[in-house]
């Protein structure tokens, strides 16, 4: 098991802590005013077996092991009930997972879309998105006559639900570029 300094855990990391994979959502470093007093990195870290989260402290010169984890290419093949049947693009095994292991990456996946499997000790526990990902609009409101491209924002659904804030001339059926990171409008695909 590798172990790496508090100050280089980045967001997506996935920490060994308690013999449990912890994925860390959130990294923020402060330097505390007092002199002489170490650089704090604070977290906020997912169980990847229990879905818990929870905030924790670290001091700059600490070491976190990184949980052992193996990454595998898969392409979304469908949602079947509340399972998404996923195709381990090496072997072409079929997997199922659970609503809860997807998470909110649910809201990205399309038909043929190539995401990671995280697998701990063998078994999924979590889907790695690409930063951006291609999505149609299923459904906003009409463009109000006179909007710029800099009038306030609304809101669009997104084929597989998702609704996040565009632009005023986005309409149904425009194809968007969506940064999966922070649900984020990027820009309209052409074609």
């Amino acid at each position: 098991m590798a172990t790496i300094q508090a100050t280089a855990v980045r967001r997506g990391t996935v920490l060994d802590l308690e013999g449990a994979p912890w994925a860390v959502l959130e990294v923020a470093q402060q330097t505390p005013s007092a002199r002489g007093a170490s650089l704090l990195v604070k977290l906020r870290l997912r169980n990847l077996l229990t879905g818990q989260v929870q905030a924790r402290t670290l001091r700059g010169g600490d070491t976190v092991a990184e949980a052992d984890c193996e990454r595998r290419t898969v392409q979304y093949l469908y949602r079947h009930a509340a399972t998404h049947v996923l195709m381990d693009l090496d072997s072409y095994e079929q997997l199922e997972l659970d609503g809860e292991v997807v998470g909110d990456a649910a809201g990205y996946l399309v038909e043929g879309l190539e995401v990671r499997a995280l697998f701990y000790n063998g078994r999924p526990v979590a889907v790695e998105l690409p930063i951006t990902v291609e999505l149609r609009v299923a459904a906003t409101e009409p463009a109000l006559k006179g909007a710029t491209a800099a009038a306030q924002l609304k809101p669009a659904t997104l084929e597989t639900g998702l609704v996040i804030q565009v632009p005023p001339y986005i309409a149904a059926g425009d194809r968007v570029r969506v940064d999966t990171r922070e649900a984020r409008f990027v820009e309209r695909v052409k074609g």
